[in-house]
């Protein structure tokens, strides 16, 4: 992995990812990806969400949009089958406590319910299960819930946070996924690996080798995706239970990887991802081909022909 694709990953663990939309009048025309803070499709599956320094960014028919709701820099936005979750930092001028902590969205993002830790965490790793709505995250200092930096879960939406021991778990984490169904599963890509728990993040099994940058859950429930970097970027897919993981091409220069991957809820076989070079691909046939919708920062029209 170059150097400058690693300062690219660690700048975006940092929290220093952006999106910046530029706006074209009352629709946005055009969409200036800086970085990214997460990717997400809706429940119905018409939209693709991606969160930013300044609200979020949706991609619709082909199209670049901005969505309803407050301009907030939203870090570790996930999505279930019923709302969204966030932490970050609230809009300039909003008067809101920064940082959020935990939130949650029920609308699509258009308003947001505080849930917790406003003020004293901004968790930049955190991951939901789809049909549980587990929240598991990576907390990097103590706080009035979380006696310790490291994994902690709620599965009552922030009211009690647990803390996992994570024994068996191995280098800088970079990513987390959830299971859509099972709390109990969680997968956390690190520098050194990806990693696998059946018990809430107490114990961990190494599952594949090698720095881990992105993983994601199939919402079957049976498949996990993973990416990374060694050399040129990869992308597996696997029964994460044990079986030997495929390999899928991802459309990428070899300086470049893949951030977030997600799975359209509506349609199965529809996957978007999105890298640390801030592109966006979709593909509709499982990922055996994938179609350009943002290049290099910069969103593209896909509804011409």
């Amino acid at each position: 992995m170059s150097n400058k694709l690693m300062a690219l990953a660690s700048a975006m663990f940092r929290g220093f990812a952006a999106i910046l939309l530029l706006s074209g009048g009352g629709a946005w025309a055009e969409v200036g990806l800086t970085h990214i803070h997460g990717l997400a499709w809706s429940a119905d599956g018409e939209r693709l969400y991606i969160p930013s320094h300044h609200g979020l960014a949706v991609y619709e028919q082909g199209k670049w949009s901005k969505a309803p709701g407050p301009e907030h820099d939203y870090m570790g936005f996930s999505a279930t089958r019923e709302r969204f979750y966030s932490s970050g930092h609230p809009a300039a001028g909003s008067g809101l406590v920064n940082p959020f902590g935990l939130i949650r969205s029920d609308d699509g993002g258009k308003t947001w319910k505080k849930l917790g830790l406003e003020g004293e965490s901004d968790f930049h790793l955190l991951a939901t299960g789809f049909a549980s709505n587990a929240v598991y995250v990576f907390n990097h200092g103590a706080n009035s819930r979380m006696k310790s930096p490291g994994l902690h879960y709620t599965l009552n939406d922030g009211l009690v946070w647990k803390q996992a021991a994570a024994r068996g778990l191995a280098g800088e984490p970079t990513s987390l996924a959830v299971h859509p169904e099972d709390a109990n599963v969680v997968a956390v890509g690190t520098r050194d690996g990806l990693f696998l728990s059946v018990d809430s993040g107490e114990n961990f099994r190494r599952a594949a080798a090698g720095q881990t940058l992105a993983v994601s859950f199939d919402l079957d429930g049976t498949h996990l995706w993973y990416a990374g970097h060694d050399g040129a970027p990869t992308l597996r897919r696997t029964v994460w239970s044990g079986a030997q993981a495929s390999s899928v091409t991802p459309p990428l220069l070899a300086d470049d990887a893949v951030a977030y991957i997600a799975q359209n809820p509506a349609r199965r076989n529809e996957y978007a991802i999105a890298t640390f070079k801030r592109s966006a691909f979709v593909s509709r046939d499982g990922g055996k081909n994938w179609e350009p919708i943002a290049r290099q920062g910069l969103g593209m029209d896909t509804s011409k022909p």
